[in-house]
């Protein structure tokens, strides 16, 4: 059955981990940029990771890192990939993976003049950077940076990278079926769509996600078998 992967990030509380975790989540993200709102600690990060189990991937999101920033936040929280949200080069980023030896993910903003070709461009740039890239992370383009709770115009997505991309932006249990079934991403990240207040996340809202998701998954199966029998 087709199984739409699940990011829910900006965790800073153990209660918002445990329900993140409850709810069936497969990825967790903890934000490493000092301006964010949801900003966390190495140290804080460390103990919110220890108590997530085995097999749900830990994120770190950073925003123009050094390469001794990130090490020093893996020699505490030790995530096991790395979210690079800033104005970071394929070099820059090849080289701070490489220090950590941790796959990445880079995070394209998408304008409303973005074209298909430039995604395609853009994929192609970083895989061939690094072999520890491991896909993009597509974002509404806003004047800075971090999640701005908005969503980019998802056409824009080329059909053909669409089953390897993190769709992120303005996304919330109201639109979570649409844009899974429109899209049909590898996997979808979301932020202030779980949100009770900026950082705080809220335990139903996850949950109504995750299930929104799964509703679109089983969609997409139904409509995949309908089409082999015919």
């Amino acid at each position: 059955m087709h199984r739409t992967r699940i990011k829910i990030c900006g965790l800073t509380r153990p209660e918002d981990v445990r329900a993140a975790v409850a709810a069936g989540a497969d990825a967790l993200g903890f934000v490493f940029y000092p301006k964010s709102p949801r900003y966390v600690t190495p140290s804080q990060a460390g103990a919110l990771m220890a108590a997530v189990p085995p097999f749900i991937s830990t994120v770190a999101l950073f925003v123009n890192p050094s390469v001794d920033e990130v090490q020093q936040v893996a020699a505490v929280a030790p995530f096991a990939q790395l979210q690079f949200h800033g104005d970071e080069t394929a070099a820059h980023c090849a080289a701070i993976a490489g220090a950590v030896n941790r796959p990445f993910l880079r995070v394209f903003r998408v304008k409303p003049d973005t074209s298909a070709a430039d995604l395609l461009e853009y994929e192609h740039q970083y895989r061939s950077a690094s072999r520890l890239f491991s896909g993009l992370l597509l974002d509404t383009y806003v004047d800075a940076y971090g999640g701005a709770g908005k969503v980019f115009d998802w056409s824009l997505i080329p059909k053909e990278l669409a089953p390897r991309v993190v769709l992120s932006g303005g996304l919330s249990v109201h639109n979570a079926i649409d844009a899974v079934a429109g899209v049909r991403p590898y996997a979808v990240d979301i932020s202030s769509g779980v949100e009770q207040s900026k950082g705080i996340k809220d335990a139903r809202k996850i949950a109504a996600f995750v299930a929104a998701v799964r509703a679109a998954d089983t969609t997409i199966e139904s409509e995949n078998t309908h089409e082999r029998r015919t």
